[in-house]
């Protein structure tokens, strides 16, 4: 008779009993909060909060940025990640402790260092602005700022799983006849598919919510490059609490439908390659 398997944290019930009621705690409850604020109003005025043409031109700038800086991240995480991950060079290590700089710098000191070097007087805006080149307090400005804080989740994405790739395959690849272009393509894209898209969402769900980076480079110019958090900031401070959850609400089921998105093509990327879901 084989002994009964042990484990190191309670059983299946209990753990998932006591995660419940932590996700309860931290999500579910503070989200509940806004829908049930966000009730306060009626349909019209619900409507007439989230379809004002400031409202909706910050959404449209906020959920814009941050598709083009994940978008951007995608392609330069990826480079950042394989250069780390397939290179030895000096200094390695200080590259690879840069990384995740943003993860520990205040996002205010970020936005401010950037402001302090795009401005039209700062090192790089001086030479840029002669050349009909803005980027501060411009929407350019915001995509910047959201691309350094959003590049440490694509590489630490991807970074292990190009560790745990097989270079036979790539050298098998080879031998075959297959060009370097092909054998990306073909070999090693669709292993980091999944990771690829992982980093994507978490950059661009991190750059929706960014409001202390951003507020000192945006300029915060209504129809402009004015982003959402700061028109929710600004209805809290006008005591608009209903406004400010509607708005909140329509940010929430935009980033929900996205993420929902995502997590589907990385299924169906899972099941076309034939990994465990």
């Amino acid at each position: 008779m084989t002994p009964a398997r042990r484990h190191v944290l309670p059983g299946f019930h209990l753990t998932l009993g006591f995660s419940l009621l932590y996700l309860g705690l931290i999500v579910l409850i503070p989200l509940s909060a806004l829908v049930i604020k966000t009730f306060a109003l009626s349909w019209p005025q619900f409507w007439a909060a989230v379809s004002a043409p400031r409202v909706v031109a910050s959404l449209r700038l906020t959920f814009g940025a941050s598709f083009i800086a994940a978008a951007v991240n995608l392609v330069f995480g990826l480079l950042v990640a394989w250069v780390l991950v397939r290179y030895r060079f000096p200094g390695k290590r200080i590259v690879d402790a840069l990384v995740d700089l943003p993860f520990a710098l205040p996002t205010a000191v970020a936005g401010i260092a950037l402001t302090a070097l795009l401005a039209g007087n700062g090192w790089v805006g001086r030479h840029l602005e002669p050349l009909g080149i803005q980027l501060a307090f411009k929407p350019a400005g915001i995509v910047i700022a959201l691309i350094f804080i959003g590049l440490p989740f694509v590489v630490r994405t991807v970074q292990p799983v190009l560790e745990d790739t097989e270079k036979e395959l790539e050298e098998a690849a080879s031998s075959l006849g297959a060009t370097r272009l092909q054998t990306f393509l073909r070999v090693i894209l669709p292993a980091i598919a999944p990771a690829l898209l992982t980093g994507f969402a978490m950059a661009f769900a991190r750059a929706i919510g960014e409001y202390g980076s951003v507020i000192f480079i945006a300029g915060n110019m209504p129809m402009v490059s004015e982003i959402a958090p700061l028109i929710i900031i600004g209805k809290l401070e006008q005591y608009d609490f209903a406004g400010a959850t509607a708005v909140a609400l329509v940010m929430l089921v935009i980033s929900f439908a996205m993420l929902l998105l995502i997590n589907g093509l990385q299924a169906w990327q899972r099941r076309r390659s034939g990994a465990p879901a």
